[in-house]
């Protein structure tokens, strides 16, 4: 039996572990962290849970390709519970509001309600919105390898996106933001463009909208670590290994072939490795010299990491009098990190079992933008608590001003920077996707280095925008190269 080592216990390393157990390969995860998941995550405080991954999961829909996939993992079952609030968003302008309901027709004609001078944008929105819903997140199995259970081919699933490939072309050149600017009421203009980052072209925006008109992109009962426990559970059963509070520090080549990794100076000896930590960390920090592929050059100069502060709150009083996710204007802006932020938003969990003591609330939210520099240098200077410390009071004193049911309500804390991201998941400058701006082109990077024999990738930056996804559909597929290129049955 061979042995394989996978770096992370990421969805990504989950899946490729999975996968590789099931077809035959003996398989030890590696992980530096405690716990599984990586990104996918989520953290308790003082008896509140503070859900740091998941919003939406996209394939929670039965009868979707990919909803067979998280099955197979495990992240969900026949007995998970699946959330799919309705409105998914409210924005508030003083007093007034715009909700974004999952149900197009309804979506449309609360739109038109509120703005009918919006009427031919909407309809736009409307057709676009359903043009989108056809298109499923595109699976199949790698050329040549063999299958128990085959995918169907990747042609049925270009078939069914050529209709749309014309305004595919057309809504990537232009930004979220500028896509919304097409409307002049601003509820709506505001609402969209805080479902995704406002700066990411329009098709990000458009799959969004689209994956919950279609039922799909509902919350698991229990969120991130759940799932992240799931399919750990999952790979343990089948027989795997994953070994906690381990980093890998190298991945050990000779003669253009991995002979292992190292940790803490010591050799693991393997067959294969599969890095399913961040690529474009790991290219850089696991091999010596660095790792200089054509596709490894490309990653380097083009991808822009999707970076957050995000900000926890225990509060404590039911907040369920307001929408699970509200998005509303500062009355007084305030500066973080060299920019003015005139909105803030925030989750309240309120009616989720287990996220608070009774009759408490665990509120998230995230304020975007790379401020890893601002961090770094304030951890630098000794000041990286105290410039916590100054946000969280920045956003609680606007709180409390705004919706005074918060004043001296807050009792637990916490925020996750991006040297928090850096520092437990090892992502590069703490970003947890890749940003697909206006005018740029997918790119899909190969999952085998062309240079050194035995290494392949998994992750969620070979897949722009990256997300759940992409890095549970890339761990099936490096485990898909490794069955192919070891004669094994997947």
């Amino acid at each position: 039996m061979k042995n394989i080592v996978i770096v992370g216990a990421g969805i990504a390393g989950l899946s490729a572990g999975i996968y590789a157990q099931k077809s035959g390969f003996n398989v030890t995860i590696f992980e530096s962290h405690t716990i599984p998941g990586g990104n996918c995550t989520s953290w308790k405080r003082k008896g509140y849970l503070f859900e740091g991954g998941m919003h939406w999961l996209t394939g929670s829909d039965p009868s979707l390709l990919l909803n067979r996939i998280w099955r197979e993992t495990g992240a969900i079952s026949e007995s998970s519970v699946i959330i799919n609030s309705d409105p998914f968003a409210v924005v508030d302008i003083n007093g007034k509001r715009a909700a974004l309901y999952r149900n197009v027709e309804k979506l449309k004609s609360h739109f038109i309600e509120i703005s009918p001078e919006d009427e031919k944008a909407i309809n736009i929105l409307y057709k676009d919105i359903s043009r989108f819903k056809n298109i499923g997140m595109p699976i199949s199995d790698i050329p040549g390898v063999k299958t128990k259970e085959k995918l169907p081919p990747m042609w049925k699933a270009i078939i069914k996106m050529l209709p749309v490939f014309p305004r595919m072309g057309s809504l990537s050149k232009i930004s979220v933001s500028e896509y919304a600017s097409q409307f002049k009421n601003p509820l709506i203009q505001q609402l969209l463009s805080s479902i995704v980052p406002s700066d990411m072209n329009a098709t990000s925006l458009l799959f969004t909208l689209a994956t919950f008109a279609c039922g799909d992109g509902g919350y698991v009962e229990g969120g991130s670590l759940v799932m992240a426990n799931n399919m750990a559970a999952r790979f343990i059963e089948l027989g795997g290994k994953i070994i906690y509070g381990k980093k890998v520090e190298q991945v050990l080549v000779k003669e253009d072939k991995a002979q292992g990794v190292l940790i803490n100076n010591e050799l693991f000896q393997t067959d294969a490795v599969i890095i399913a930590s961040d690529t474009l960390t790991a290219i850089d920090k696991l091999f010596k010299p660095p790792l200089k592929d054509k596709w490894t050059e490309n990653m380097r100069s083009s991808t822009q990491g999707l970076a957050c502060t995000f900000i926890c709150m225990g509060v404590e009083d039911d907040l369920s009098c307001f929408p699970e996710t509200l998005v509303f204007n500062l009355n007084r802006p305030f500066n973080y990190a060299g920019e003015q932020i005139k909105e803030l938003g925030f989750n309240q969990y309120a009616s989720y079992k287990g996220y608070s003591p009774k009759g408490c609330t665990s509120v998230t939210m995230a304020i975007m933008g790379d401020t890893y520099d601002y961090w770094k240098d304030l951890k630098d200077k000794n000041l990286y608590e105290k410039g916590k410390l100054d946000l969280f009071e920045d956003i609680k004193d606007r709180l409390e001003e705004q919706y005074p049911i918060f004043k001296n309500k807050i009792k637990v804390w916490d925020i996750a920077t991006p040297l928090t991201y850096e520092r437990y998941c090892g992502t590069y400058r703490g970003s947890w996707m890749t940003k697909m701006l206006p005018g740029s082109r997918p790119k899909f990077y190969p999952f085998k280095s062309k240079n050194i024999k035995n290494v392949y990738f998994a992750g969620q930056r070979l897949m722009p925008p990256g997300g759940m996804p992409g890095a549970v559909i890339t761990g099936r597929t490096s485990a898909q190269y490794l069955c192919k290129d070891f004669n094994m049955e997947f």
